[in-house]
């Protein structure tokens, strides 16, 4: 990379693993090692396993005083005497009265043991006497023993431990708890660029002036511009942020430090707060460089929100540091913090101000023109048939974040694997799509005649209700074959254009649709079953959420009741704690309880009104299993009950 000045500055990428490497000969030398320690052991074993009978000294002395002086009949031929036994090759070991026999085979060796017996000169010339091969280290040092059976062996042992300790840290310390378990990708191999990055525009433009920094830093300096040392990417999981992070690393051609929260945190104290330490050194010595914090939220939440038993200053201490460190280091260096959470609303304070994370990117779900984008970006890698629309995806797949439309494309191409196609159709896509949105098909799951029957009402009554009122999403597909862990069957809904903005009236017809189901089974039935029960459960949650958070209920005006930290990219997460008295939860409780009963009393009028329709509909299910939405819009218009008239736009009071 050349300056403005024209001098040359050379960016030393870091070196992939070579054989003149220091952390290659260590592990040759640490293979080496072991397989010396294992031969060495194994000798030490056999030879502790050594063929002998083992004798009382008893013995031993009975057979020396049976031989004869001066005779070269010899019961033992050769004994190696010792402190505290006496090994002696006996010529007739079949008479020989032994105490423990080797496992293996027959053997001429004794072993008898001579503690508590004195063994002199005297009885070593008795033995010379009768022509016995004697060998005596009657007083020898016990020093090469111990040396050769334990010191060498419990030397090299803790060689093996020292050497694998060291190994332990990019500095090979011994104690490396300290270090931070970074990961480091070279420019040449982070490979990815922003061609593999889609729907997400406004995030790349925002990231743009920061790879502009990192390739040309001087007309940035020369103007006294200061690059934002910490950009926050926030947004719901499976968006790409992570992925954004190394393209824009890849655009800038620079090297890339990854890393997640939770890699600081460690049982020792002390240890967090010097992983950043440590990682802020290495950022240091690799810039121009990115440092990628992934799920920041597991480091950096808002201290003293936990328990007050102390439990938790282990991580107050390490984001403390973490604040100190990015307040120290010079941007103008060329180090970016990058990080990722979809939690922002629980990070301290102290984080998002000015000089630390002063800036945050959203990185959103998708609209239908990202989908699209993100969908030809992964198609690319599969064969697709001439029938595929990309388009038609991307419209029924409203609400999908990347990782889901990548999910869908792969479903797709396995369905089409399995069934032994040359390329993926538009049937494996849709079929895709419902795997997503309801679950795999659970074909094996046999219902009875009667309790498919009460599926096919309950489901006819969801669809039904979604075409007599104005405000529901269209109906895409009505189906009765069993999906996901407990669904009998579903009514798939999708809307006809992405919404970001809902109304009262539409809120209540996604009540009215819920309690289809509900209606038509009382209406045929005379009584409800545990099927209503997932229902039930989206009614009741989207009707408190419309009298506590949405100022909808009458009762309580526009008044917001909900806590202000609640998840803004996570659904189905809710804070604990209730920012308002128990009275007034009381008063909530009954204003949904409210809400849901004039719903419910809404859609039992329109199933009775339709009831000629619903046993129409639940006919057709039966029959078939799956009716799409031509088909059910033509049987309900034949037998009476046409759709709805849609509300497509608002009017404008600026005309």
């Amino acid at each position: 990379m050349t300056g403005e000045n024209g001098t040359q500055q050379e960016r030393r990428p870091p070196r992939a693993p070579s054989l003149e490497d220091p952390r290659k000969r260590n592990s040759v030398l640490i293979t080496y090692t072991l397989v010396a320690i294992t031969i060495f052991l194994a000798v030490l074993v056999v030879k502790g396993q050594s063929r002998y009978v083992r004798i009382s000294y008893t013995e031993f002395r009975r057979l020396v005083d049976k031989m004869q002086p001066g005779t070269d009949q010899s019961i033992v031929k050769k004994a190696v005497v010792s402190e505290d036994e006496v090994t002696a090759e006996l010529a007739q070991p079949e008479s020989v009265t032994v105490l423990e026999t080797p496992p293996r085979q027959e053997t001429t060796t004794a072993v008898a043991t001579t503690l508590g017996f004195k063994v002199d000169q005297k009885f070593l010339d008795e033995l010379s006497s009768k022509k016995v091969q004697v060998d005596s280290h009657l007083g020898t040092n016990m020093l090469s023993p111990l040396l050769v059976y334990f010191v060498l062996p419990s030397a090299m042992i803790l060689l093996v431990l020292w050497l694998f300790m060291r190994r332990l840290s990019p500095q090979r310390q011994v104690m490396s708890f300290g270090k931070s378990k970074v990961r480091l990708y070279a420019e040449r191999e982070t490979r990815v660029t922003f061609d593999d990055v889609a729907g997400v525009d406004e995030a790349k433009e925002e990231l743009k002036e920061v790879i502009q920094f990192l390739r040309e830093p001087e007309p940035f300096r020369k103007v006294g511009a200061r690059i934002p040392k910490g950009i926050l990417l926030v947004g719901p999981p499976g968006t790409g942020k992570t992925l954004l992070a190394r393209a824009v690393a890849g655009e800038a051609n620079v090297a890339f430090l990854s890393l997640t929260g939770s890699d600081f945190v460690e049982m020792f104290a002390g240890v967090g707060a010097a992983r950043v330490r440590d990682l802020f050194e290495q950022a240091q010595k690799q810039a121009p460089c990115i440092v990628f914090i992934d799920e920041l939220d597991a480091l950096g939440k808002v201290r003293g929100s936990m328990s007050l038993s102390g439990a938790h200053d282990e991580r107050e201490q390490t984001l403390n540091q973490l604040l100190a460190e990015m307040d120290g280091f010079d941007p103008n260096v060329g180090v970016v913090i990058l990080a990722a959470t979809n939690r922002p609303e629980i990070l301290d304070p102290a984080l998002l101000r000015p000089g630390r994370f002063d800036r945050q990117v959203v990185v959103d779900r998708p609209d239908v023109k990202g989908r699209l984008a993100i969908l030809k970006v992964h198609a690319a890698k599969v064969k697709l048939a001439a029938d595929v629309d990309l388009e038609v995806i991307a419209k029924r797949t409203p609400g999908f974040a990347g990782a889901d439309l990548e999910n869908v494309i792969n479903e797709g191409a396995l369905l089409a694997g399995r069934r032994r196609m040359e390329a993926v159709t538009m049937k494996e896509l849709n079929e895709a799509i419902e795997r997503a949105i309801a679950g795999l098909e659970k074909k094996s799951r046999i219902m009875s005649p009667r309790e498919k029957e009460r599926t096919a009402h309950h489901e006819s009554g969801h669809a039904l209700v979604a075409l007599s009122v104005p405000d529901a999403d269209p109906v895409h597909r009505v189906s009765i074959i069993p999906r996901g862990v407990a669904a009998l069957g579903y009514t798939l809904s999708l809307p006809a254009e992405d919404r970001y903005n809902l109304t009262q009236s539409e809120l209540e017809d996604r009540i009215a649709v819920l309690l289809g189901g509900r209606a038509a089974e009382l209406l045929i039935y005379g009584q409800v079953s545990t099927g209503d029960a997932d229902d039930l459960s989206k009614a009741v949650g989207l009707a408190r959420r419309m009298v506590r958070d949405f100022g909808m209920s009458p009762r309580f005006g526009p008044v917001s009741l909900g806590s202000d930290r609640r998840a803004r990219f996570l659904e189905g997460i809710e804070e604990t704690s209730q920012p308002y008295s128990p009275d007034t939860a009381r008063e909530i409780d009954s204003e949904v309880e409210n809400l849901i009963k004039k719903q419910d009393e809404r859609v039992a009028r329109i199933i009775k009104d339709r009831e000629k329709a619903l046993r129409a509909i639940a006919a057709r299910l039966m029959e078939n299993e799956v009716i799409e939405a031509e088909e059910l819009v033509k049987v309900a218009t034949e037998n009476g009950a046409p759709p709805a008239p849609r509300t497509t736009t608002e009017p404008s009071p600026l005309g």
